[in-house]
């Protein structure tokens, strides 16, 4: 059976407005000279699906590595991969992926010298914490990042900058109190304390078939959800209203995703072998993808939203050009299925997990291979990158979960205490935490740092498909086999939350980039909407 994985965005005009909230009167921020410039970065919530289990030969469970990549030219990406093989390795077995991205930022115009135009993006929401840098220089987009990891709430805000500044020509005195006005926003943010409590919203009967995946869009205006029925369908979050069907497929619609942040266009991988690239306001479809000679069972766009890659088990995974809608480069090297494909923040990396025990890193301009991650001895259910882009995590059936340095593919150390596969893993969007979703019922929260487990959330009575930070960094979410999704304190595994109501195993879950709205899709055939 198969999960899919999702990534979600949001339209300009809210990006812009929201920003404009958090910028002083009269900064004129919020426009580039040719009009509104989204400005993505932290990943947020989408969600990662996956897929129910149909009979008994092959079973998959949902797993959703979520690697960020640094705010460096872009926008960190989450996605979420996992997978439970049964019996033997059957090609017309499923897979599980999910995909989760969320971005935003904020943009702040600044004019130099009437030369430079520079473009100063500095992310308002409290999860993301840094700052990206986007100039033009000499007809070329660059960007930096500043990382702000370490910001707390009494961190002085004013030494903070100019400490920034001293090392970053970009932030001029002209724009450093923009600047400190977003830092202490963040700051405040950081301080709200947080009790929510969630309640049962509304109740989709999405599809007349098992839904395969479902992922929010940044804001989480929206999702999708992708079926059995050869169709993904755009819902109405705030109504649970369906929005339109993206019909076209041959076959089940297994891996689906927004092209986060912008979230105008959705891409649709299947079993038919082929990819699609849809219109989200018109649910067009772009263009069809097609070379691959097997199932299709994940795909991700880059932050940039110029490509999009997909996986498939014929073992290897492709780049698409979204414009041209011809295809770039074949990633060949792998001996096995791939399952679990991400690409990193500035989109000159993409990292490729195969049932053949390894993860690849290629360069994304070249297509060739430039690591193999080799020590795992099971199949591999997750992998991504953390924020800045220095660490990778992988997770596999072999119970273990390992950090490798993602410059030069060396093995860092290998995360234990699980006594069944691991399905599940992800960083938290500042990348300081490892959260671990197992077969055997519990999941478990590592430093990223220290390496140590810092806590054990136990309490489900089957195994845990599917695990995800709240934007803050806080909570945890997890979905299990028991029908049950859980909300958890990420720093001492107690359960706040039951979330129950499902007749069937939950296979995804998921939080909007606000972290106030949570999506669970389950084999019930049902999505259901928390607020």
């Amino acid at each position: 059976m198969v999960a899919g994985r999702s990534p979600g965005p949001a339209a300009e005009d809210e990006a812009e407005a929201a920003a404009a909230a958090l910028l002083p009167a009269g900064c004129g921020a919020g426009r580039g000279e040719a009009g509104p410039v989204p400005c993505p970065v932290s990943g947020c919530a989408g969600t990662a699906g996956l897929g129910p289990r149909v009979g008994t030969a092959v079973g998959l469970v949902a797993g959703a590595p979520v690697r960020e990549a640094r705010g460096v030219g872009g926008f960190p990406v989450m996605e979420n991969h996992a997978l439970k093989s049964y019996a033997a390795k059957l090609s017309s077995s499923f897979v599980i992926n999910s995909v989760r991205r969320l971005n935003e930022f904020s943009e702040v115009k600044q004019d130099g010298d009437g030369q430079l135009r520079k473009y100063l993006f500095i992310t308002f929401f409290f999860f993301f914490k840094g700052i990206i840098l986007e100039y033009v220089q000499g007809g070329e987009p660059k960007t930096r990042s500043i990382d702000l990891l370490d910001l707390r709430p009494d961190t002085d805000a004013i030494a903070l900058v100019e400490e920034i500044q001293k090392g970053e020509p970009l932030i001029t005195a002209s724009c450093k109190e923009h600047v400190i006005h977003l830092v202490r926003r963040l700051q405040e943010k950081l301080e709200e304390k947080e009790d929510h409590k969630f309640y049962l919203f509304k109740v989709l009967r999405a599809h007349i078939l098992p839904l395969t995946n479902v992922a929010f869009n940044k804001s989480g205006s929206c999702f999708i959800t992708g079926s059995y029925d050869r169709t993904c369908k755009v819902w109405d979050t705030a109504s649970g209203e369906e929005l339109r069907t993206l019909e076209g497929h041959g076959n089940v619609v297994y891996a689906i995703a927004f092209n986060n942040p912008y979230g105008d266009k959705i891409a649709t991988g299947s079993f038919d072998k082929t990819c699609k690239l849809w219109s989200t306001e018109t649910g067009k479809c772009y263009h069809t993808f097609r070379g691959h000679s097997a199932e299709i069972v994940c795909l991700s766009f880059n932050l940039q939203s110029t490509l999009v890659a997909t996986g498939s088990m014929d073992t290897t995974a492709k780049l698409w050009d979204i414009e041209k809608g011809e295809e770039i480069v074949t990633l060949s090297g792998h001996s096995a299925e791939i399952i679990a494909l991400s690409f990193n923040t500035t989109g000159d990396r993409i990292i490729t997990g195969s049932f053949d025990h390894t993860v690849a890193v290629w360069d994304v301009g070249t297509g060739r291979m430039l690591h193999t991650l080799i020590g795992h001895r099971g199949e591999i259910s997750s992998a991504q990158f953390n924020w800045d882009c220095s660490l990778i995590v992988t997770g596999s059936m072999d119970k273990t979960c390992m950090l490798w340095n993602a410059m030069t593919g060396t093995h860092i150390a290998t995360l234990t205490g699980h006594s069944d596969e691991i399905l599940d893993v992800c960083f938290d969007y500042a990348g300081q935490r490892i959260a671990t979703a197992s077969a055997d019922g519990s999941a478990r929260v590592y430093n990223a740092e220290t390496k140590k487990c810092i806590a054990k959330l136990e309490g489900h009575g089957g195994e845990i498909s599917k695990v995800c930070f709240n934007p803050k960094g806080n909570r945890i979410l997890t979905a299990s086999s028991d029908k049950t999704a859980r909300l958890w304190d990420a720093a001492t595994g107690h359960c706040l939350q039951i979330l129950e109501g499902h007749t069937d195993e939950i296979f995804s879950c998921a939080f909007n980039y606000k972290g106030d709205i949570i999506i669970t899709g389950s084999k019930d055939n049902t999505c259901r909407i928390w607020h």
